[in-house]
């Protein structure tokens, strides 16, 4: 007499949710954290020596790009442990490709809210935020729970209190600065130079673009407060400007943001 075939009970979903917090989940979620916190502090590391040369992107973009980089490529370690350990058994689709597909679409939604004017570069920091948000939508997508909180925390950090340790550390403030000279002027770039080192400035390297129009010279270029300096603020900058024989006009602004 054959026997009867046993018949398989499907899990109720407490228990399906329940294998999400299991031990080998919960370990491998602590093991992706350290991950992140690593990669978080090398790209404060990166960051911050762009920003004290005054570059566009500082800490917070290179913290945050850096940051989700490593919880998007870490989780592609762990396949069995995804979805609360049913990696291996859901699908026919390639769970990659579709993080391929999101991670692309959020670059080009990123770029969108970039924006330039002259050497002010506004909106970094929000499309890397964008973009890290993204890979908090895919850790949460494939079950790691616990390591898309502490993605979460540390960008949610790195946004509300990053501004003040950077305002703690040494660094060069950073002016844009537009020049237009009267018809006829020619003004020479290396008593540019001096002026602006008296000024407690130097012009930075590879940022001086001349233009002219009708016979006007148009001088654009970074100015970085030297090294222990805070420069003259930009009010005090302003003021020199305007009495300043051959300038008919002047753009002042930060060089970064």
């Amino acid at each position: 007499m054959a026997a009867p075939a046993v018949r398989e009970v499907a899990p109720s979903i407490p228990e399906l949710l329940e294998t999400y917090w299991s031990n080998g989940e919960l370990v491998t979620n602590g093991l992706i954290l350290l991950h992140l916190a690593g990669a978080l502090l090398l790209g404060l590391m990166v960051g911050y020596e762009r920003s004290y040369h005054g570059r566009a992107a500082g800490m917070r973009t290179y913290g945050l790009v850096c940051m989700a980089s490593a919880g998007l490529t870490i989780i592609a370690g762990y396949p069995n442990f995804w979805y609360g350990g049913h990696g291996a058994t859901v699908a026919l689709v390639d769970p990659t490709r579709v993080i391929q597909g999101v991670v692309t679409g959020i670059g080009f939604l990123g770029a969108g809210v970039i924006m330039r004017s002259g050497f002010t570069i506004s909106g970094l920091t929000t499309a890397a935020s964008i973009w890290a948000s993204s890979v908090i939508g895919i850790m949460v997508g494939v079950g790691f729970y616990l390591a898309a909180m502490g993605l979460a925390f540390f960008s949610a950090m790195i946004m509300i209190y990053l501004n003040r340790l950077v305002g703690l550390l040494p660094s060069r403030h950073a002016v844009a600065i537009t020049l237009q000279f009267r018809q006829g002027m020619r003004p020479q770039e290396a008593v540019l130079r001096r002026v602006a080192l008296e000024r407690g400035y130097e012009i930075a390297g590879a940022t001086l673009t001349i233009g002219s129009t009708g016979g006007r010279q148009e001088w654009r270029f970074v100015a970085l407060a030297l090294a222990g300096q805070s420069g003259a603020p930009l009010s005090a900058l302003a003021a020199e400007l305007a009495n300043f024989d051959g300038v008919e006009g002047f753009q002042l602004s930060h060089a970064r943001n």
